[in-house]
């Protein structure tokens, strides 16, 4: 047999650029690493409990449709539980939604700064994937509209928005959702929900239960899980139905639901973290917002600082790291190379990064 022969991916696979996820400090190091938009609380205590509980029963399959998570989110978010659907993160509920509902020629439309994942899995799935200009690094919903095209099949927002810390108003996701065609499937990607303090925000629970194009996607990720990879979505009974029919049927593990249920219910916890990353955000941003960086106003877990170009960007990643601190770049997976990405960390970890970057503008 020839070794030129070999299995072939299908059409478009090998143009797909892999996702580039944060980086981490050397093996052994006490780098600190913000780069990943982690907790800096560490998890809910009671979360671990529950997770430490699942040690006795690891020999055991875990029910197929992740009732006891699905139960305890239908109890404290007020939505019934037979329209949520859980998952290994949020990725793996937005890989279902592109699999099940793009093909070959179809489009999915996101706005230029949307999270990168949207493209792989658009792609993956055989479709176009076609990105929209924002307006201040904002989803501009008269741009979004205006992409729409026949072969358009899914509308994915994520707000706030990864990397920019920008958000859609509740009135303006809404004016999207009214300007689509009822064909169209609306992806609100809410993964930073539980950080935002915009009194205009709202995660688009009631109009998922207004629509049957409407989907919304969440995860346990950023509230101190994201080692036990949980996700979960509301949609409409049709969808649920769908995505169901496809998604492995053990793809939550015991640990994982136990952990997140708690986690659910531990809204103490849920506040103590809101309030800490509210306070070291807006500090943050008001330390270095000046005229040598600017920081984008941000309703997530971190800022996107941005400097007076490329090579300030890199100077000021390489300056941290030397201090063991770990920012993410940008310029790689979104192209905004003059940004920074810096997720809200402890207090000794945002005084350090202030400090540093302070220090630096006034040496160069």
């Amino acid at each position: 047999m020839s070794d030129d022969i070999r299995p072939v991916p299908q059409p478009g696979i090998l143009d797909i650029a892999a996702y580039l996820p944060g980086k981490s400090g050397a093996a052994g190091s006490n780098a600190v690493k913000l780069s990943a938009n982690e907790s800096p609380l560490g998890a809910s205590p009671k979360a671990i409990e529950a997770f430490q509980s699942a040690a006795a029963q690891l020999e055991i399959y875990p029910e197929g449709s992740s009732k006891i998570l699905r139960t305890a989110l239908s109890e404290v978010h007020g939505v019934d539980a037979d329209r949520i659907v859980c998952g290994n993160g949020s990725d793996d509920l937005l890989h279902l939604i592109a699999q099940c509902y793009l093909g070959e020629g179809d489009e999915a439309v996101m706005n230029r700064y949307g999270f990168s994942v949207y493209p792989i899995i658009t792609r993956a799935a055989g479709a176009r994937i076609v990105l929209v200009d924002e307006i201040n690094y904002t989803a501009d919903v008269d741009a979004l509209l205006a992409a729409v095209t026949a072969k358009t099949k899914i509308v994915w927002l994520a707000n706030p928005n990864n990397p920019t810390g920008t958000y859609v108003s509740d009135a303006e996701v809404r004016r999207l959702h009214a300007g689509l065609r009822p064909d169209i499937l609306l992806v609100i990607d809410n993964a930073y929900a539980e950080y935002v303090t915009a009194e205009d925000y709202d995660v688009g629970q009631k109009l998922v239960a207004e629509a049957n194009n409407v989907v919304m996607v969440r995860t346990f990720s950023k509230m101190g899980l994201a080692a036990a990879r949980i996700g979960w979505l509301v949609g409409s009974p049709e969808l649920v139905d769908v995505l169901n029919r496809v998604r492995g049927p053990f793809n939550v593990n015991l640990p994982g639901q136990l952990a997140a249920a708690a986690a659910t219910r531990d809204t103490e916890f849920t506040a103590r973290l809101q309030a800490h990353n509210a306070q070291w955000r807006d500090w943050i941003a008001q330390e270095l917002d000046s005229n040598h960086m600017h920081v984008v106003p941000s309703q997530g877990n971190f800022v996107m600082v941005l400097f007076p170009d490329a090579e300030h960007a890199r100077l000021a990643f390489d300056t941290l790291a030397e201090r063991g601190l770990i920012v993410r770049e940008i310029g790689p997976s979104y192209g905004i190379e003059a940004g920074l990405r810096i997720s809200i960390g402890s207090e000794q970890a945002m005084r350090g990064v202030v400090g540093i970057l302070k220090a630096l503008v006034e040496i160069s």
